[in-house]
């Protein structure tokens, strides 16, 4: 027991610890040894306190040498710390650093806190620096969205069926912020019928073309957005319906309908008056009877005033007599005119 207690004395035990230390240090620095004699040999220096540091950060190691590496055999200055922020805000290192490698190879300026921003920004910077170097080309319009032609009228009426294919190239300074690829569709749409409606006659771009591009390139669709508009080229173009002509059509149809109502109206208010007249010759018929069967009360009221007498009686008779009489001769026979 007093053997025992003189081997695990104080200090044994302090080596122990020391010699744990040591063992645990060198278990973690052994992780890191491919990565530090990797950068060593790349010209990108990084202490193994960095590199713990990052995975106490929770930052992949890894990426960031194997970024470093490619930056500093491209030529372009990048600090571990630059990196490393980049990463902890969530921007993909990685592709930053490709996409400024190919800028660097193609003469585009592009500097690192520019690159960061746009992959911060949600862009992916790799493709726009590749659509920088290598254009792509945009349908007008797109079909996607469920239009499949760009609908114009010439000044003669004649209706124009446009598509159209435009060459873009990304715009590095101007990404941030700038419009995207459906502003430049719908921009071009717009000058394509601004174009056409500004054409005396259909024909006129059906010969050319060229016209339509021209006008377009000339009002500047591109200000303001992520691209640069290279050309404007006129992949189809066919004559519609004459718009003019049916306007036309639907303006006479619709005179006529509105000349047939009036008609109607006129019409029914003739057909109206006709019964207002009737009404009224109805009631001028009714006075007469009324007026007429006065006429014995009146004769016999002079009966017994005096004013009348037999004789005077049938003179009136007489002169009644006379008067049908003639109206009967007057009448042409089976009531035809003569």
């Amino acid at each position: 027991m007093n053997m025992l207690a003189v081997e695990f004395g104080p200090g044994t035990i302090g080596l122990i610890v020391v010699a744990v230390i040591l063992l645990v240090v060198f278990i973690i620095m052994f992780q890191f040894v491919g990565l530090y004699v990797r950068a060593l040999v790349s010209g990108a220096h990084v202490t193994f306190m960095e590199l713990i540091g990052m995975r106490i950060r929770n930052v992949n190691p890894t990426v960031i040498v194997n970024s470093r590496v490619q930056a500093m055999r491209a030529g372009i200055p990048v600090s571990n710390g630059e990196m490393e922020s980049h990463v902890l805000a969530g921007g993909n290192v990685m592709r930053v650093i490709n996409a400024m490698i190919a800028a660097n190879k193609a003469n585009i300026d592009l500097p690192w806190n520019v690159a960061t921003a746009i992959d911060l920004a949600g862009r992916d910077i790799l493709e726009a620096v590749q659509t920088s170097v290598n254009p792509k080309v945009i349908d007008v319009p797109n079909a996607t969205l469920g239009q499949t032609t760009i609908d114009g009228v010439a000044q003669d009426g004649v209706q124009l069926k446009v598509k159209a294919r435009v060459t873009v190239r990304t715009n590095i300074k101007s990404l941030v912020g700038g419009a995207t690829e459906e502003t430049i569709v719908a921009r071009v749409g717009e000058g394509i019928v601004n174009a056409i409606g500004v054409a005396k006659g259909y024909k006129e771009m059906l010969e050319h073309p060229d016209h339509i591009s021209k006008v377009v390139l000339a009002k500047g669709l591109d200000a303001n957005t992520a691209f640069e508009i290279l050309s404007i080229d006129i992949a189809e173009i066919t004559p519609g319906e004459n718009v003019d002509a049916k306007l036309q059509a639907d303006r006479a149809e619709s005179d006529k309908r509105r000349f047939q109502a009036e008609a109607e109206q006129r019409r029914a208010m003739a057909v109206a008056h006709e019964q207002e007249n009737i009404a009224k010759q109805a009631e001028n018929r009714a006075a007469v009877i009324l007026a007429e069967a006065a006429i014995p009360q009146a004769i016999a009221e002079a009966f017994r005033s005096g004013n009348l007498g037999v004789l005077d009686y049938y003179k009136l008779k007489n002169v009644q007599a006379d008067t049908n009489m003639r109206e009967a001769i007057a009448q042409p026979p089976d009531g035809k005119n003569a």
